[in-house]
C-alpha cells in the first residue's frame, strides 16, 4: 500500500492502505489514521519482509510461531455465516476475542472467516504498529503489498466510528480491499472509508502490551513516526468459536 496523508479536523492523519506499499512502514491492505507527534527518531535497519521478521526476537517474550504458509485464492468461499460470529486471535502478546458483525459488513465477515478457517493468517505478523492509533496485520508477505489473490466489495460505514477495539479493513482506495486489517488502540478521527466488521470484546490488556512493542523507523520511509516492529508480533492462529 502507499502511505498517504489526509487532513481531518486540522490534524495530519496517516492512512495505511492495504493495496501497495514499498516499505514495511507503509500500510498495506488497510487504511488507518493517526495523530502522530513528529519524532526525530533515528533511522534504523528494519525488517522489509516476512523472512526478516522471522530473524527478529518475538514480541512479549513469546516463542516464535510456526511459519506462515503462502496461499492464494480466486475468490472467498462461502463460510456459512448466519449471525454474529466470535473469533479469537491468538497473538504473541495474548488473545484477542473479537465479535464479527455480518449485519454491517457481510462480504467482509465472510471473507475474514473463510481466510481464518483456511489458515491464511496463521504465522503471519503485524507489519505496522502506531501506539495510540492502531496495529495493522493480514499481509502474509509483511511488506504491505500482500493479499489473498482477490478483492471484496467495499462496505464502508455511513459515518466514522473507529473507536478503541474496532477492527476494520485496510485499503488503498475504493475497490482494493483484500486481507489486510487494522485494530484500533484508541478512538481515531478516520474518515468512513474503511469497512468496519467487528469489535474487540476481550483482550484489551493484549492491545496494551502490543502498544509497548519496540518500533523502528525505516531508512526508506517518508513517515517520521517509528511504526515498524523490531519484535515480531505473530498471529499464531485464528479460531472461530461455536
Amino acid at each position: 500500500m502507499h502511505l498517504t496523508r489526509i487532513l481531518a479536523v486540522a490534524a495530519s492523519i496517516v492512512v495505511v492502505s492495504a493495496a501497495c506499499s514499498s516499505t514495511s512502514d507503509t500500510a498495506s491492505g488497510t487504511t488507518v489514521t493517526t495523530q502522530a507527534t513528529p519524532t526525530t527518531a533515528a533511522l534504523q535497519t528494519t525488517p522489509s519482509g516476512y523472512a526478516a521478521y522471522r530473524l527478529q526476537p518475538t514480541a512479549c517474550g513469546a516463542e516464535q510461531s510456526d511459519p506462515a504458509v503462502a496461499m492464494q485464492f480466486e475468490a472467498p468461499g462461502d463460510a456459512g455465516i448466519d449471525g454474529m460470529t466470535t473469533v479469537v486471535l491468538e497473538t504473541s502478546c495474548g488473545p484477542l476475542e473479537i465479535e464479527l458483525d455480518p449485519s454491517i459488513a457481510p462480504e467482509t465477515v465472510n471473507s475474514f472467516v473463510f481466510l481464518a478457517e483456511s489458515g491464511y493468517f496463521d504465522g503471519t505478523v503485524s507489519h505496522r504498529i502506531i501506539p495510540g492509533f492502531m496495529m495493522q496485520a493480514g499481509d502474509p508477505t509483511a511488506t504491505g503489498l500482500g493479499g489473498p489473490g482477490y478483492t471484496i466489495p467495499d462496505e464502508f460505514p455511513e459515518e466514522s466510528a473507529y473507536d478503541r477495539g474496532v477492527i476494520a479493513m485496510a485499503n488503498a482506495g475504493p475497490g482494493t480491499t483484500g486481507s489486510q486489517f487494522f485494530i484500533m488502540f484508541a478512538d481515531g478521527p478516520l474518515p468512513p472509508n474503511f469497512s468496519i466488521f467487528g469489535q474487540v470484546v476481550d483482550g484489551f490488556d493484549t492491545l496494551d502490551r502490543i502498544e509497548l512493542i519496540q518500533l523502528g523507523r525505516s531508512p526508506t520511509s517518508a513517515d517520521p513516526t517509528p511504526s515498524t516492529p523490531l519484535e515480531s508480533l505473530y498471529i499464531e492462529s485464528v479460531t472461530i468459536l461455536p
